[in-house]
């Protein structure tokens, strides 16, 4: 069973983003920060990571980076309100496999899930 990790600092979205993953299949765990999920989950640690771009503290950029330096094994979709394209080139060329614009559709959402646990991203 994949495993998503949710990072938000929007406390509702990580409460529906947990729900429609749990009704989806997947095993989900959600987080309030960068600094929470980096303190609490294993570097080698597999699955998806669903990560909101703009948080206070360190945002998803920073914390992508500090994924790619530690040889993390999560594949990470970005999800934000406030993307822009440059946002999102930076995202795909760090090695993100997915950014989605907030609000979006939950069906898009679960087949960039899909795509990703089957290899196809």
């Amino acid at each position: 069973m994949t495993h998503i990790f949710i990072v938000d600092d929007d406390e509702s979205v990580r409460r529906s983003l947990k729900r429609l993953m749990v009704s989806a299949g997947y095993r989900a765990e959600i987080f309030s920060s960068a600094e929470e999920f980096l303190d609490c989950v294993p570097v080698d640690q597999a699955g998806i990571l669903i990560l909101d771009l703009r948080m206070s503290g360190m945002d998803g950029f920073q914390m992508q980076e500090q994924l790619n330096k530690l040889y993390h094994q999560l594949k990470v979709i970005f999800i934000t309100g406030f993307g822009t394209a440059p946002d999102r080139q930076r995202a795909l060329d760090a090695g993100a496999v997915g950014f989605i614009q907030k609000p979006f559709d939950e069906q898009t959402l679960l087949h960039m899930i899909q795509a990703t646990t089957a290899g196809e991203i």
